[in-house]
């Protein structure tokens, strides 16, 4: 069993200022609660490479991606949507997220028994094909899912995300494509108010605000183990949202750190049956900077 973590200087460079919640104090609080708690010495790191605008575009418009970098600001700050803005190093730390992510899928395609977790901003889950939305720029795990299928010739991928906030981004990308099955957590009713249409291969897990991670729990073990069982995916990844936390204010659910231990073991279990142990997982929400730190040692503690 081996886990690494994948990483990159400039991820710490998006920076909105003190006031914006999704800030490098984020990645800050990670790397201190991995040292506190001696996991840094069970773990490797590896530094990231930039995502160059071919692989961006397995997952977004080639135009799209000419938008960003044309409206990326030599001082100041550009506003995408009503909650994304970028500043003079947002493309940057974008390109080295979504890198990390395609770094992360080579580095466990090679091995066995294998988990990466990308430490990295700004996240992902709710840019879709042609629409920064959510913090985000680029979908990193979609980035690293097609990335995955074109390099590996890979048939099942499951995408699991347990965020606070449904993962439109990716939905919308991978809709359409039978090869990934998404799996998405979030609390409901809750931005970016998602509908609750599924199909075969794109499932859906409301939970009720307020909701402790029991409900998570039981909506996992009776809803999506089999069906994951059954479609015995290649590779898992993981949109890794730690918001849901109790002490995290930005929503209102109500998990704790073993809740996220137990998804990293039930995760481990599904990798370990059908994709060789391989798991990458992609940092997406999380806002308390204590309660994110405490909760990605929970998880990368059951991967080891």
């Amino acid at each position: 069993m081996s886990v690494v973590i994948f990483s990159h200087p400039a991820c710490n460079k998006h920076n909105l200022g003190t006031d914006h919640p999704e800030q490098p104090g984020r990645l800050h609080a990670i790397f201190d609660q991995l040292l506190s708690s001696g996991l840094d010495y069970a773990i490797s790191h590896q530094t990231a490479t930039a995502a160059t605008d071919a692989q961006l575009a397995l997952a977004h418009d080639k135009a799209y991606i000419r938008h960003v970098i044309d409206k990326s600001p030599e001082q100041g700050s550009v506003w995408l949507d009503d909650d994304t803005a970028i500043m003079n190093r947002s493309l940057e730390a974008a390109r080295f997220a979504a890198g990390a992510a395609i770094n992360a899928v080579d580095w466990v395609m090679q091995r066995e028994n294998a988990q990466a977790f990308c430490a990295i901003r700004p996240p992902g889950h709710h840019a879709e094909s042609a629409q920064a939305m959510g913090f985000c720029l680029f979908n990193n795990i979609a980035v690293a899912a097609k990335y995955a299928l074109q390099q590996y010739h890979l048939s099942r991928i499951l995408i699991l995300d347990f965020d606070v906030h449904h993962g439109n981004g990716t939905e919308q990308i991978v809709k359409n494509d039978p090869c990934i099955l998404f799996c998405s957590s979030f609390e409901y009713p809750f931005y970016p108010h998602p509908d609750l249409t599924e199909t075969t291969h794109i499932l859906k897990l409301p939970l009720a605000a307020g909701s402790d991670g029991s409900a998570f729990r039981q909506g996992v073990t009776t809803q999506w183990i089999d069906k994951i069982a059954d479609f015995a995916p290649q590779l898992v990844l993981v949109s890794a949202g730690f918001d849901a936390h109790y002490e995290d204010e930005m929503a209102n659910l109500k998990w704790h750190e073993a809740d996220y231990a137990w998804i990293a073991q039930q995760l481990k279990t599904i990798a370990q049956q059908s994709s060789h142990g391989r798991i990458v997982a992609c940092l997406e929400g999380g806002y308390d900077h204590s309660a994110l730190g405490r909760s990605v040692v929970a998880m990368l503690k059951s991967w080891l």
